[in-house]
Parts: C-alpha cells; sequence; structure tokens
C-alpha cells in the first residue's frame, strides 16, 4: 500500500498520548477559494498515512483539524476549535508530513519526515 503525498500525526501534549479520532480535511487553493480535496480521521495511534493522492500538484495546501470535536469527546474545553495549516507542495518532492502537537490552549507544528 502507498501513502499519500501529505500525512499527518496528531499528539495531544496535554495528556502525553496520541490524539486518536480527530477528523481532518485537505484543501488546496484554486484561485481564490478553498477547495476540499479529502478527508480522514487520526487512527489510535494519532495518524493520518492516506489523505489525498499519492501525489499532487505543486500549489498551496491546507490542512484543517477538528480540534473542537476531539475535546469536546472527553469533556475538555479548548481555545481553538479548528487549527488549520497552511503549506506549499512542490510536485517533485516525495512526500509532505505535516505533525501538530496539540494542547487545549496552544499548539505547534513542524515539517516532518
Amino acid at each position: 500500500m502507498s501513502i499519500s503525498h501529505v500525512t499527518t500525526h496528531v499528539l495531544d501534549t496535554g495528556s502525553g498520548k496520541p490524539a486518536a479520532d480527530v477528523p481532518v480535511t485537505l484543501h488546496v487553493l484554486d484561485g481564490v477559494r478553498w477547495v476540499q480535496i479529502a478527508e480522514g480521521a487520526t487512527d489510535a495511534d494519532g495518524r493520518v498515512k492516506q489523505l489525498g493522492p499519492e501525489r499532487l500538484p505543486s500549489g498551496t495546501y491546507r490542512l484543517a483539524f477538528d480540534t473542537g470535536k476531539y475535546f469536546a469527546a472527553s469533556g475538555t474545553e479548548t481555545f481553538f476549535p479548528e487549527v488549520t495549516l497552511t503549506f506549499g507542495v512542490i510536485e517533485a518532492e516525495a512526500h509532505y508530513h505535516v505533525p501538530l502537537l496539540l494542547s487545549p490552549f496552544a499548539y505547534s507544528t513542524y515539517r516532518g519526515s
């Protein structure tokens, strides 16, 4: 099984565990509007390995994480009900891994491998 061009991993830094069942959507910027091209949810290890096609054309993309739904499931208040990460894709590059480190009142990200 091949993996998609873009993958993600969500870690709940408040609990120190992977964040399971976080809904994630992938969008592409088409001119002046965002178009959803894929959706998924994190698995028990906090990962989404299949999110969109194996190859994407160069362009601007974003991942949207429904963090409000994730925190609501455990009765936890959050300041960020959604986290949106915008990034550029160069078609020739093999893979984009975009992790999210998450807590109820903060988040960070980086380009993973």
